[in-house]
């Protein structure tokens, strides 16, 4: 049982670290992102706590899911 979820969390870390990076590239780019001036909006700011956050438990997950695995 431990092994599947080890294997689990390692899923969810590869996911996370392979859809946050593309949905980052696509709310910079928006045009939401940045006002007339220039400078960051909250529609930017919000995403980029949330995508970070997201990075983070991917981080965790897989830390954790590794040291399930060894753990057997």
């Amino acid at each position: 049982m431990n092994t599947v979820l080890a294997i689990l969390l390692l899923i969810n870390a590869v996911y996370n670290a392979v859809v946050w990076p593309r949905f980052w590239t696509r709310v910079k780019n928006d045009p939401r992102a940045r006002d007339a001036a220039g400078k960051p909006t909250k529609f930017y700011t919000v995403h980029a706590v949330l995508i970070a956050i997201a990075l983070l438990i991917a981080a965790v997950s897989a830390v954790f899911g590794v040291i399930a695995l060894i753990a057997g």
